[in-house]
């Protein structure tokens, strides 16, 4: 028996509106299109989908890192990574490089959720 590939991803947001401003146009992901009736938005990358759900109970990202131990966060590539910096800075979003010495920033969307941002290189 086979497993068919697909994955989808739910980030727990505060106002899903500030959120798709952040998804859509500073990251520029593309909107999936959906059939199902799930409140929320979905993006579409590739095989893979996200969906930005609006939690009435969020907590802060800091929460779940005493919990977990460190920070969950999303890790997207990136094709041209001067050119995400250019726009996180036009748009106001404060990011930080990897402090591995890789080619990796980080940043946080309007709910503190960790996004990081890679060159999409082997």
């Amino acid at each position: 028996m086979g497993v068919t590939r697909y994955l989808h991803t739910a980030i727990l947001v505060s106002d899903v509106e500030k959120a798709e401003a952040f998804y859509s146009q500073v990251l520029e992901l593309p909107k999936a299109e959906r059939n199902l009736k799930f409140p929320g938005i979905w993006y579409q990358l590739g095989d893979y989908q996200i969906h930005l759900i609006e939690d009435e109970n969020w907590q802060p990202v800091e929460l779940n890192a005493q919990k977990w131990g460190r920070n969950p966060h999303l890790a997207l590539a990136v094709d041209d990574l001067e050119a995400m910096k250019a726009r996180l800075t036009e748009k106001g979003y404060p990011f930080q490089s990897s402090s591995s010495g890789r080619a990796a920033l980080f940043t946080k969307d309007p709910d503190g959720n960790i996004i990081e941002l890679r060159r999409d290189s082997p």
